[in-house]
């Protein structure tokens, strides 16, 4: 007997929760990042902190201590935040597929919100034909290739050491800071065709251009953990195809497979049907609760920053002292004709 009963469970307010206090956390992280930097401009001692944690906005640094680790068996001490928060998104990513991106990534909230401002003005979103769709979601996974196919191949151990203790990766953080507090015509430009693709297309940047997320979609194609459908009980509704936010076709599915399912669970919520559509275990019948991925998901991040705090793997080797040196050479040579 189907049983008409919506969900008890609200996944989408479950998500958006623990998306705005990521969000928070980022904010906070940001704020005090740039005032560390304006502290380290005009003084010897810089009066602020550093925030460890903004190290998770440098997945291509984290990416190479990666594979220090791998070959050494050593964390590599200039980012070392940045090499543990890298682990605990391929974690979360395993458990719980590419939820990284749905439940965590700012980016992703931002988009979302685009496409919310899309529907609003235009009345939908718009979707691109099937080749060109699969044309461009390819290029994700072709500029994670190119990579890491520099980094794992084209570079030998002595030339990773050598990059990693450089000036250049000691104030990656801070060129990063630098690149979105004075974007170059050409930066503002881009970002603007950005936004306006991600107001038209949902999910646009997500969808095709950006690498971490082919990195979590890969490191989800191995989790054990995925949407499941309920046949019996289905009324072939279509609701879960179409709040689907990457167009899967879940109505026709038995199980999700797909490497673009982020587990945000719009489909679950969608569903009219009690019990049809959940998130089960593979090779069992056991389900999980959108609470249980909520609280995996931030219990990762909080097992990381203990581990990362207890070990001494959590702040940077560079002194207070020695970042605002550099930060004010940097600053002087950017100056310079």
């Amino acid at each position: 007997m189907k049983t008409f009963v919506k969900n008890e469970a609200k996944p989408h307010r479950l998500r958006r929760t623990v998306q705005f206090i990521f969000l928070g956390v980022c904010l906070l992280i940001g704020w005090r990042f740039i005032e560390f930097y304006h502290s380290c401009l005009g003084n010897a001692l810089p009066t602020a902190a550093r925030p460890p944690g903004v190290e998770a906005f440098l997945p291509i640094s984290a990416l190479m201590s990666a594979r220090y680790w791998l070959q050494t068996g050593i964390i590599q001490n200039v980012h070392p935040a940045g090499l543990l928060i890298f682990a605990a998104i391929l974690a979360i990513s395993f458990l719980f597929k590419k939820s990284f991106c749905s439940w965590v990534c700012p980016f992703g909230l931002f988009s979302e919100k685009l496409a919310d401002a899309g529907r609003a003005i235009f009345r939908k979103n718009f979707s691109l034909p099937k080749w060109p769709d699969r044309f461009l979601r390819s290029i994700k996974y072709l500029l994670l290739g190119f990579f890491a196919f520099v980094i794992c191949f084209r570079m030998n151990l002595g030339d990773l050491q050598a990059f990693l203790d450089s000036p250049f990766n000691q104030l990656a953080d801070v060129r990063l800071l630098q690149f979105f507090l004075h974007p170059s015509s050409t930066t503002v430009a881009v970002l603007a065709i950005l936004v306006a693709l991600s107001v038209l297309v949902r999910h646009f940047w997500c969808r095709y251009l950006c690498p971490y997320g082919a990195l979590t979609a890969l490191a989800g194609l191995l989790s054990p953990t995925r949407i499941k459908r309920d046949i019996p009980s289905c009324i072939d509704c279509g609701k879960c195809a179409k709040a689907c936010p990457a167009s899967l076709p879940v109505n026709q599915l038995l199980t999700v497979r797909s490497d673009e399912c982020s587990l945000c669970l719009e489909c679950v919520e969608s569903c009219p049907v009690s019990n049809t559509l959940g998130v089960s275990v593979a090779f069992t019948k056991r389900r999980v609760r959108p609470a249980l991925v909520a609280w995996g998901i931030l219990g990762i991040f909080l097992i990381t920053l203990v581990y990362g705090k207890v070990s001494g793997h959590w702040i940077s080797s560079a002194t207070p002292q020695e970042m605002a040196q550099q930060i004010q050479e940097l600053q002087a040579a950017q100056r310079q004709p």
